[in-house]
């Protein structure tokens, strides 16, 4: 997937790291070493395809839980309001034999399944599930189901 002119500089060298470097983030800085996603999704308004890094928990085989805390801000991030609007995404996620690319479905879990995926984020990041005592909004928690596989 080619990506978009007009993507921040930083999540562009982000994406070029984890794409050249099977899912590995090499580069110094804040993100080395960081398991990440690749998450496309399509522009509420315009209708382009937006790619952003996220890091994520595993829920099983087939579903990814990704949290829209925006580093707490009041608002939902840019990501998220696009797939609350088209729910079909692409994700790209490091394995050990390479990346897997896959079409998925993405849900806002509500409910014990949020109460449960909260507590999941609690254990393995707790600095982002801080994030909620520092906005009055409801930080969703994304859960992204495999489709299919696509092929690079």
């Amino acid at each position: 997937m080619s990506l978009p002119s007009d993507m921040p500089a930083f999540n562009r060298s982000v994406v070029e790291d984890f794409r050249a470097n099977g899912g590995e983030i090499t580069r110094e800085g804040m993100l080395k070493g960081a398991d990440l996603v690749l998450l496309t999704t399509v522009g509420r308004r315009s209708g382009r395809q937006h790619i952003v890094p996220l890091a994520y928990l595993t829920d099983g085989d087939d579903r990814i839980v990704l949290w829209a805390s925006n580093m707490a801000a009041a608002e939902h991030p840019a990501w998220y309001r696009n797939l609350a609007a088209n729910p079909q995404v692409i994700v790209e996620r490091p394995t050990p034999a390479g990346i897997d690319l896959f079409t998925g479905t993405a849900q806002t879990a509500t409910g014990t399944e949020r109460d449960r995926l909260l507590g999941m984020l609690a254990e393995q990041f707790p600095h982002m599930a801080a994030h909620q005592q520092q906005t009055e909004r409801e930080i969703p928690l994304v859960v992204v189901e495999r489709v299919s596989g696509l092929t690079g």
